[in-house]
């Protein structure tokens, strides 16, 4: 699970970097500045998505760099495995949502885990893999299968959301 998050900012090229494309450019300033950083109402920010939108880029008196302002999206590949949901939880096949089974004195109400809903959730353990590609070994060489190599995404949080006060946003504040 990731959540996507649009920013605007502002990115300063320094003039040796004009020879390259101005999206190489910009997606190295943004990951230098915010990746790996924990940013203030967002969170842990792993790496660039996308530019979404560019704006024209300012030089200003003294300085030699281009300023442009720019719109973003990160993303986080985050994993919260199914025992560490909210306890009971199901999953349900026809709205293909997870439910947490809340017990109230009233009696037990369903919280749907809605796709694309904001949480908030603890970070229990985190992976990386190394996806450079290898050569082929001698065995694969000679073997003519077309089985394609499985993609791993090379950095990846595994996340909990068994505690109070955590998950969905909306199950914990009033509208």
């Amino acid at each position: 699970m990731f959540v996507l998050v649009e920013m605007v900012d502002t990115v300063r090229i320094p003039p040796w970097q004009f020879k390259r494309k101005l999206n190489d450019s910009i997606a190295e300033e943004l990951n230098k500045k915010l990746a790996n950083k924990v940013v203030y109402n967002v969170g842990l920010c792993i790496c660039l998505f996308d530019i979404t939108k560019l704006e024209d880029a300012y030089v200003f008196p003294g300085d030699g760099a281009s300023h442009t302002k720019v719109s973003l999206g990160f993303f986080d590949d985050i994993l919260i495995p199914p025992e560490s949901l909210q306890q009971p939880a199901k999953f349900d096949d026809a709205e293909q949502v997870w439910v947490w089974e809340y017990e109230t004195e009233e009696g037990a109400h369903d919280l749907y885990m809605d796709t694309g809903e904001d949480i908030r959730f603890r970070v229990v353990d985190e992976s990386f893999v190394d996806t450079s590609p290898s050569g082929p070994s001698s065995a694969e060489a000679t073997s003519s299968s077309e089985e394609q190599p499985k993609k791993e995404a090379p950095y990846t949080l595994v996340g909990s959301i068994s505690e109070p006060g955590l998950g969905l946003l909306s199950w914990w504040t009033s509208s």
